[in-house]
């Protein structure tokens, strides 16, 4: 028997396969016969194989449509309730000694102003998140083994763990740093992260390699292979993505669902989460510069389909996109946001002069921490900052039982409640906190388990005393 495990990039993520996907979805997008089949395979809420999934991206009937987002809203609130996590990017250092064509770290960009902050200088930074209230980061700095090798990484790391200021405190590191060993993973792992994220561009393989002519990340198998990688060194919840607007969208969403398939068959795990960022302006990059741009309606469809296709996972979209496009696409299936965000190298605790060409990308929602959560709330989304599960060992396979058999609601709802209480207490405007304290009222009567709204009860009154940290 062939061991899954040992399968290759080009053999999960088949070229082969993705052109005959699409075949067959121009070949069945207005067959009423099998979109009827798709969707009620999809109202099962465990999800469609990428060729169904794919059939339904091409389909254009607005009736179909409309079943399409109304069951991506059903889905989500199924899986994920009306609870918005919250997180912020914390950028180290743009030194990078790969080539990608779309990113202004290249490293032929030699008027980009290159940093690297040091451990003080990360503190300084941690503590003006945790003054606007951020309890998760994700840390972000470019590929150089020499500048930004492992062991910057996990020295960064614990520095940002042991931080205490005030009442705040980062209780989860997710990290997005480049395709590495097994090796490097465990030590990841052993350092007590969240989740490891990568995207991977774009999976078509010959586009891949052009949009990436020199260094390491260059290797397309190395890179498409890095999440089996870090399974093996134990990291149980990996996160996918692409650019869009790389490459073709009905190519690189197939692509992005057959790995999912492929980490679910060999790992028993699927993505934790999956990201959607689209090609945006930064120094050095012009997105038109990309035919592959996609509209914002294609870019909500996809959202949708891709809540459909895998509704476990939780779905990120970040300050790449403007207030309007956050809005829709919060109501077809995205569960987390970034708020206040910074891209550049140290932008957190001073003000981003105009003439700083360090970010990654332009910051299309400027809006602070506290306006975000205001406006979710007023939007009837409760605000999350738990990082419970991490600390529970609700991970890979125990978070996914709970996630597929819909009880995660029981432990996430009361802990997004009581965070939400943590920060009304410590960071929130007066507006903000008075509009958040009637939501807690409102919410905390609709748990339906009497024992743990009785217990939710309890912490939510302790939390004004000094009580935290609760662990549902």
């Amino acid at each position: 028997m062939y061991d899954m495990k040992s399968m290759k990039a080009e053999e999960f993520i088949s070229d082969e396969e993705i052109q005959a996907t699409l075949r067959y979805a121009d070949e069945n997008k207005d067959n009423m016969e099998v979109l009827d089949a798709i969707i009620a395979k999809a109202k099962l809420g465990k999800g469609l194989s990428h060729r169904e999934a794919s059939v339904l991206l091409a389909c254009d009937n607005e009736e179909k449509l409309q079943e399409i987002y109304d069951l991506a809203r059903q889905i989500k609130e199924d899986y994920y309730g009306n609870r918005i996590v919250l997180f912020a990017p914390l950028y180290l250092s743009n030194y990078c000694v790969n080539g990608c064509l779309y990113c202004p770290y290249h490293a032929k960009n030699k008027h980009i102003s290159r940093k690297k902050l040091t451990q003080d200088e990360i503190r300084r930074e941690v503590m003006a998140l945790q003054d606007m209230g951020h309890k998760r980061l994700a840390i972000e700095l470019g590929e150089d083994p020499v500048n930004n090798p492992i062991e910057y990484v996990l020295e960064s790391i614990n520095t940002i763990y042991n931080i205490k200021h005030k009442n705040g405190a980062i209780r989860r590191v997710n990290v997005n740093i480049a395709a590495t060993t097994v090796e490097n993973y465990k030590k990841l792992h052993d350092a007590g992260i969240g989740t490891y994220i990568l995207f991977q561009e774009t999976y078509n393989k010959k586009s891949y390699e052009e949009l990436h002519p020199t260094g390491p990340k260059h290797d397309y198998a190395y890179h498409t292979e890095a999440m089996d990688r870090a399974q093996e060194g134990g990291i149980d919840d990996v996160g996918l993505g692409v650019l869009f607007g790389l490459e073709g969208y009905r190519y690189e969403f197939a692509g992005l669902l057959m790995h999912a398939e492929h980490l679910e068959a060999v790992h028993g795990v699927g993505p934790h989460t999956i990201s959607v960022p689209r090609v945006k302006k930064a120094d050095d990059i012009d997105p038109e510069a990309f035919d592959n741009g996609i509209s914002d309606e294609i870019f909500e469809k996809i959202i949708a389909l891709i809540r459909v296709a895998v509704p476990y996972t939780g779905m990120i979209i970040s300050t790449r996109e403007g207030k309007t496009v956050r809005e829709k696409a919060l109501e077809l299936g995205i569960s987390q946001i970034s708020g206040g965000s910074r891209t550049s190298v140290g932008g957190y605790v001073e003000e981003e002069p105009d003439d700083d060409n360090s970010a990654q990308f332009d910051v299309s929602d400027r809006r602070t921490l506290d306006e975000v959560l205001n406006w979710l709330i007023t939007l009837g989304y409760v605000p999350s900052f738990c990082t419970a599960c991490y600390r529970e060992g609700r991970t890979g396979d125990r978070f996914m039982s709970l996630c597929k058999s819909k009880q995660i609601l029981n432990c996430c709802h009361p802990n997004a409640l009581m965070t939400l209480k943590e920060y009304l207490e410590d960071y929130a405007s007066e507006d903000t906190k008075k509009k958040g304290l009637a939501m807690i009222e409102s919410e905390l009567k609709k748990i339906p388990n009497e024992k743990v709204r009785q217990i939710a009860a309890q912490h939510l009154a302790e939390i004004s005393e000094g009580k935290r940290d609760f662990r549902f």
